[in-house]
């Protein structure tokens, strides 16, 4: 049944796909070839990266500038990891749309559309990517007798002998770390504070030995600085041999204290929220081990991964660092407002009641994004009998109930907060029709990842327990305020105790009875795709078009 439904969906989507770009019989082959590419570049709508520049000095102007250079070698890096010779592609694609797409996605495979590649003048994309030779295989890779084959910083290549070779990235990728550090120290000349001097100045050392402790622990301490920066390994969902090379990637931010000073108060509750879980208190007697500072940020220039298709609109720092006590929960605004002008709009006068489209708001969906992210530090992390962690009493399906979790949590602590009177200017049901709204921007996404089978667990129960009703005719949903808080604690104790029980029965009965896309979704997300409602962001960015808008 599953794979019915998921073939059919595809079949949907093709058929769909295949009429809106049939060319006439005069037409020529390139033209249907262009229209095809076309239609992959509306999935993303072109935004201007823009924010409030009037309070930088002009040596914080001139500082934007190198932080950018710095940027520009870090795209340099994730180009050779993403793919391999960017120059070599580029010159080899002569479809001025499909360049496009191309640099996009960083190489000729769709990030949109599980990293296919977008025409047959391309192979599949290597597990390994540019982090190991394409040709490599397991076997070949276990074999070899160097235990830094594992390490998060290193790629393997193939000496002229043939033979398996291991580098460090800092070796690899040296004519680009220079670049990137020569900027840094440019960068650090122009620094008006001490303490951000100081951290530039020991990225630019930890970028040379692929070891970020220090620069991390010394970011961790910033706090005054306006403008703030971030380059290095950010993610490792990228290489699916092992599973273990980090891609590196760059942002250039904006502090937002305005709004950073509006969230804050959240982190103080953590305690409270981990306490008040609905479940029982044999579940509640883990203690929280770091602290959580929530920080919001206006985007000036990103690169490398953070630039690569789905563009961030959060991030959790620092990655794979031990020696600091505490995790700081970046968000970026005007990337989130990005997203809900030209996306989770757009969706809302297509799917949600006319009556309840004014409860979608920008300030509902920042806040139920801010609380996805505590969610995801708070839970249970060990089995209630002691014996194992969550995540290895539920194997494979951790990941998916893990993301469960956090998704709906986050509602059950939001209202928990109104309760409190901690969140003025809207209502409850402003977070609810919004959350649900979301719904759909998310499962357009499909169900290639843990997330997005999580993302139909939520919808399908919700629907069980009357949380929303379906009107046939206008195809809109309408939320019951009532049963949708009642239907979010209820899943948030099931999810908890599936958690807390280590049950790996109860784990694997959701995922199969709820964890797919069923026959009366895809008529929504198909009139989405025809309205040409774009799926994700690419920016027009840099220090011109920043100046400009300023």
């Amino acid at each position: 049944m599953i794979r019915k439904t998921i073939f059919l969906f595809g079949l949907i989507i093709s058929i769909a796909f295949t009429f809106s770009c049939q060319p006439n019989k005069k037409t020529e082959e390139k033209e249907k070839y262009d229209s095809v590419m076309q239609r992959k570049l509306t999935n993303y709508a072109k935004v201007r990266l823009s924010a409030d520049l009037s309070n930088l000095t002009p040596n914080q102007i001139k500082l934007f500038s190198q932080l950018i250079r710095v940027s520009n070698a870090i795209d340099e890096i994730y180009w050779l990891q993403a793919y391999g010779d960017k120059n070599q592609l580029l010159n080899e694609i002569t479809d001025p749309d499909m360049r496009e797409y191309a640099m996009i996605n960083y190489g000729p495979w769709d990030r949109l559309d599980g990293f296919t590649p977008f025409t047959d003048d391309f192979p599949p994309r290597p597990l390994g990517i540019g982090f190991f030779p394409s040709d490599i295989n397991q076997e070949e890779f276990f074999a070899l007798k160097n235990d830094n084959k594992y390490s998060a910083f290193t790629i393997l290549t193939r000496a002229e002998n043939g033979l398996l070779k291991v580098l460090p990235y800092h070796v690899a990728y040296i004519n680009q770390i220079n670049d990137a550090v020569s900027a840094l120290k440019s960068a650090s000349l122009l620094c008006e504070t001490e303490e951000f001097k100081d951290y530039l100045l020991q990225r630019a050392e930890d970028l040379l030995s692929d070891n970020f402790e220090k620069s991390d622990h010394l970011w961790m301490q910033l706090k005054n600085n306006p403008l703030d920066f971030i380059a290095g390994p950010i993610s490792n969902t990228e290489d699916h041999l092992i599973w273990t090379k980090y891609s590196y990637g760059a942002f250039i931010l904006l502090r937002n204290k305005e709004w950073t000073k509006d969230v804050e108060k959240y982190s103080l509750l953590i305690p409270y929220l981990q306490k008040s879980l609905p479940v029982a208190d044999e579940y509640k007697t883990e203690t929280l081990s770091k602290g959580t500072h929530i920080a919001i940020y206006d985007v000036l220039y990103n690169s490398g991964y953070c630039n690569a298709g789905n563009k961030l609109i959060g991030l959790n720092l620092p990655i794979g660092s031990s020696n600091t006590s505490y995790t700081q929960k970046l968000h970026f605004k005007n990337v989130m407002q990005a997203k809900f002008d030209q996306i989770l709009q757009p969706i809302t006068n297509l799917v949600i009641d006319e009556k309840q489209r004014k409860h979608v708001l920008f300030k509902s969906f920042f806040l139920n994004t801010i609380f996805y992210e505590i969610s995801d530090g708070l839970g249970i992390s060990q089995t209630i009998n002691g014996k194992e962690s969550v995540k290895e009493a539920l194997k494979q399906h951790y990941n998916v109930i893990n993301e469960l979790k956090n998704d709906v949590l986050r509602m059950f602590f939001i209202g928990k907060i109104h309760d409190m009177h901690e969140i003025h200017d809207i209502q409850l049901m402003d977070n609810y029709v919004t959350y649900m709204a979301d719904v759909f921007r998310s499962i357009r996404f499909g169900v290639k990842d843990s997330q997005g089978v999580a993302n139909m667990i939520r919808f399908y129960y919700f629907e069980e327990n009357g949380a929303f009703k379906y009107n046939t005719k206008s195809g809109t949903y309408e939320v019951n305020v009532y049963k949708m808080r009642k239907a979010i604690e209820s899943l948030s104790k099931l999810v908890l105790e599936i958690q807390g029980n280590g049950d790996y029965e109860a784990a694997d009965r959701l995922i199969n009875e709820k964890g797919f896309i069923r026959n009366g979704l895809l008529h929504d997300l198909y009139r989405i795709q025809r309205a040409k409602v774009p799926k994700d962001l690419i920016y027009d960015q840099g220090e011109k078009v920043m100046i400009s808008n300023n």
